[in-house]
């Protein structure tokens, strides 16, 4: 099942989606820190795009979506990217195609 779900910083008040599961089309999205803009960006990977567009098969060489910076790291899955505190799951949830 692919589900969005929402963070938020418990420190500065921050909030991102984070996606989860694989699309119908079976991408996944990979949250990726950007060390420019300190913000969660959301990369598609792999699925039939990457058959078409072999750039999507991996991390490497991708750009943040809000910066156009290519200085980013995986999320770690806890790490608020403005400040360092923690992130929570708010337990808001959506399903994605």
């Amino acid at each position: 099942m692919a589900v969005i779900k929402r963070y938020k910083c418990q420190q500065c008040g921050y909030e991102a989606d984070v996606y989860t599961g694989k699309g119908f089309m079976q991408q996944h999205i990979v949250t990726m820190t950007c060390t420019s803009c300190h913000r969660l960006t959301p990369l598609v990977v792999g699925g039939i795009i990457a058959d078409v567009a072999p750039s999507f098969s991996s991390e490497a060489g991708r750009i943040c979506l809000y910066c156009g910076s290519s200085d980013m790291v995986r999320w770690d899955g806890r790490t608020c990217p403005r400040c360092g505190g923690s992130m929570k799951a708010t337990g808001k949830e959506n399903f994605w195609v």
